[in-house]
């Protein structure tokens, strides 16, 4: 059984709409160990014929069986795993990885067959063709016999049982061809088949065979005897014993792969700094867009939560309404009435009730030597200190006694504190409030400023010294009750509403004279804002991440264009498509990664100088941070899953002959 038997093999192209017929119906048999020379004039059809030969194209009909199996009709991953493992191939051009070390280029046929010990075996073989002090160099470091001699060793390195050399020597000078024919010869004796394509006679006399082409037909096959070789060294590449044809399989996806293709990514970042930056700037934008919006939303609802807080935890606040007459709404207060006696009442309405207080509000005077304010006075029970967060920053809260007695103290607020005392310390000393004296026996915690009032602009006094002593009312003007969870609140209103309605005699047919605000209503109405809020700027964000995808995208579509030759080349040496297109999505993962990563530290600063420099509350949260890497890692992939999967469906001999 001959290695190669060709029967009938036809080339065709469409060519501005006519068929080009290249080959012309060649019948061929090559056996195991031949030396053969393909010869003819430019577009005879030889270089055609060796690729289809070297499983880089197909023929458009006839049969061609390599070691007996019918190949002309493989897939493209079978056809690339067979070159793996069978064919090696030395270009004209050399075809080496610009941006990679002579090793690694040597190497890189070995990651897609899945071979072990790929380094030392790389090794081994650039020290046979005299290379070992070259590992590290680069192509464009290395002279053209170097170069050639570096393409050797890659087609070697799978121990293939074919090689395909394409004008080996056509880009050398005399004594660098004379080097490298005399290694393909001994190559030749250490049991190698070589098909070499030439079109200089004193080249193909180095061949045992010589096979002429013209205008797609074989003309001539000839033998050569004279096929005496130099005196360099054996090389240590031993054919390998193919694999019947029921073992080409398609090898999976491996580490070293993947590896692989990550430092390849990195050579390309590296290799198109400015362009690769620009491509990750739109993602860096929408990452640190998201970290810093999703930032600033968080912030608003904690700070929501915390001025809430410092209200009161889980209150009803229970005011005076109004009723419709001849429908017009009166005033607030000006039928209703709220009374202690109510308090004492409503206490009794619910078990879940923890806490209930009566206050009463209005606007005093407060003086203090030459210095006075216009500030709002509250009235409220010793009650008020736990149920409100107020419990005194300096001094103490006044007690039931002194409400009883009718005491004349107060509790400032830092507003008021800073503006009568400044840096003076304001306990123990005397204020007149609308002309009547007061002593300080405390200052009120920080609250800070809200949408309608600053919060510590407030006098707090005893209940009854502001009803009959300060303000001189006989009503309250709100009840605060306090639920023991937040889950009691909706039995405790209905209970309330109960009580109220009872205690003022209104029938099932008129609406009630009195209000119920419940805090947490207020919470979640805040919450919700901040919410959609929150919402409008992701969705800002999202489409600032929108507009990085498609920016790598085109970048991906041009490092396609670019880069056409390198597919070539990897697909010849046993890449897959799922390979190519493996290698792509993770080169586009890597940019939006890389931008996302450097969103991330963006939007934080960002996030940070907001909360330093302009006050506001903002938290980055690590959910925030998870989701922005997560989106732009997606991005990625989603949008570079085109130009990936363009790369992968190039066919490795156009893609060889992209200029």
């Amino acid at each position: 059984m001959a290695l190669i038997e060709l029967d009938g093999i036809t080339r065709s192209y469409l060519v501005g709409g006519e068929e080009l017929k290249v080959l012309k119906g060649i019948s061929l048999r090559i056996e195991e160990g031949e030396f053969v020379a393909v010869m003819g004039p430019s577009g005879s059809g030889k270089s055609t014929l060796t690729q289809i030969l070297g499983l880089l194209d197909r023929p458009t009909s006839g049969a061609y069986r390599l070691q007996g199996r019918d190949v002309s009709r493989l897939s493209d991953d079978e056809g690339a795993a067979l070159r793996s493992r069978t064919i090696g191939f030395i270009f004209q051009m050399f075809n080496l990885l610009a941006r990679t070390s002579t090793l690694d280029n040597v190497v890189l046929p070995m990651i897609y067959s899945g071979a072990p010990d790929r380094e030392t075996r790389a090794q081994e073989l650039l020290a046979d063709v005299g290379l070992s002090d070259r590992l590290a160099h680069k192509p464009n470091e290395l002279s053209g016999g170097q170069q050639q001699r570096v393409a050797i060793a890659r087609a070697l390195v799978n121990r293939p049982r074919i090689i395909f050399a394409d004008e080996p020597t056509g880009n050398l000078a005399s004594d660098q061809a004379s080097e490298i024919m005399a290694r393909l010869k001994l190559l030749n004796r250490a049991g190698i088949t070589i098909i070499m394509v030439t079109h200089e006679p004193e080249v193909a006399a180095h061949a045992g065979r010589i096979i002429r082409i013209k205008d797609g037909l074989v003309v001539a096959d000839e033998r050569n005897e004279d096929r005496s070789g130099g005196g360099i060294a054996v090389l240590t590449a031993p054919a390998r014993p193919a694999p019947p044809a029921e073992a080409v399989q398609v090898a999976a996806l491996s580490a070293a792969e993947f590896r692989e293709y990550g430092a390849s990514a990195l050579r390309a970042l590296a290799a198109n700094k400015v362009r690769s930056g620009l491509s990750m700037l739109g993602i860096l934008i929408g990452v640190a867009a998201v970290i810093a919006m999703l930032a600033v939303g968080r912030g608003a609802q904690k700070a929501i939560e915390a001025r809430l807080a410092s209200l009161g935890s889980n209150l009803l606040m229970v005011r005076s309404g109004a009723r419709n007459m001849g429908g017009v709404r009166g005033a607030r207060g000006a039928v209703s009435r709220l009374t202690l006696d109510d308090v004492k009442e409503l206490a009794k309405a619910h078990p879940s009730i923890k806490a209930i207080e009566g206050n009463v509000g209005g606007s005093a005077q407060v003086v203090y030597a030459n210095k006075n304010v216009n500030t709002q006075v509250t009235g409220a029970t010793p009650l008020f200190a736990s149920m409100r967060n107020s419990e005194p920053a300096f001094g103490r809260f006044f007690t039931e006694e002194e409400d009883e007695l009718q005491a004349r103290v107060v509790l400032i607020g830092q507003t008021v504190a800073n503006n009568l005392f400044g840096e003076e310390d304001p306990v123990g000393k005397e204020v007149k409030l609308n002309r009547v004296n007061f002593r300080v026996i405390g200052v009120l915690p920080l609250k800070g400023a809200n949408t309608f009032r600053d919060q510590d602009d407030t006098v707090l006094i005893p209940l009854q010294t502001a009803m009959k002593r300060a303000l001189g009312k006989r009503f309250l003007d709100t009840i605060a009750i306090e639920c023991e969870t937040p889950e009691s609140i909706p039995e405790v209103m209905a209970d309330v509403t109960e009580v109220m309605r009872r205690r003022h005699r209104l029938p099932a047919q008129r609406e009630d004279d009195f209000e119920i605000r419940n805090m947490a209503d207020i919470q979640a109405a805040l919450s919700g804002t901040t919410q959609t809020f929150s919402l409008l700027l992701g969705i800002v964000a999202a489409i600032s991440l929108l507009v990085g995808g498609i920016g790598i995208m085109n970048i991906m579509l041009v490092s396609v264009s670019e880069r056409t030759r390198e597919i070539g080349l990897r697909k010849a040496v046993g890449a897959t498509r799922r390979a190519i297109l493996s290698q792509f999505l993770l080169e586009a993962a890597v940019l939006s990664t890389l931008g996302g990563i450097l969103g991330i530290l963006l939007g934080t600063s960002v996030s940070f100088i907001l909360s330093t420099f302009s006050g506001w509350l903002a938290v980055v949260s690590p959910g925030s941070v998870a989701l922005a890497f997560v989106f732009s890692a997606g991005v990625g992939i989603v949008f570079g899953f085109w130009p990936a999967r363009k790369a992968s469906l190039l066919s490795p001999i156009e893609a060889l002959r992209y200029e």
